[in-house]
């Protein structure tokens, strides 16, 4: 059996590709499963060293966690701007740190 129909994409993973009004997302769903866990695996590899930089002295949850957006936005980009949102706010979850503020 094909792992990929156990796997369940979060609704505010499926909201970057489906757009306001449209019951279907834009990608196939083998592109959307590949994007999905492409950006899970992240968030569960920053988790360590995002936790880790909280250690440093004078440094807020907030100011890592845009650290970690511009890292992630830098060129070359391995994921998209929403992408990129949607992983800082799935790692604060991980941390049980305030979500970011989408700016």
């Amino acid at each position: 059996m094909d792992d990929s129909h156990q796997i369940e994409i979060p609704p505010s993973f499926m909201a970057l590709y489906t757009p306001a009004g449209r019951p279907k997302p834009t990608l196939p769903w083998r592109a959307l499963l590949e994007r999905y866990e492409l950006c899970e695996d992240m968030a569960q590899m920053l988790t360590e060293p995002t936790a880790n930089r909280l250690l440093e002295p004078g440094i807020t949850e907030t100011e890592v966690l845009q650290s970690c957006l511009a890292g992630l936005l830098s060129e070359p980009a391995v994921v998209t701007a929403e992408e990129g949102h949607w992983v800082v706010t799935r790692l604060a979850e991980l941390l049980h740190w305030p979500a970011p503020e989408k700016t």
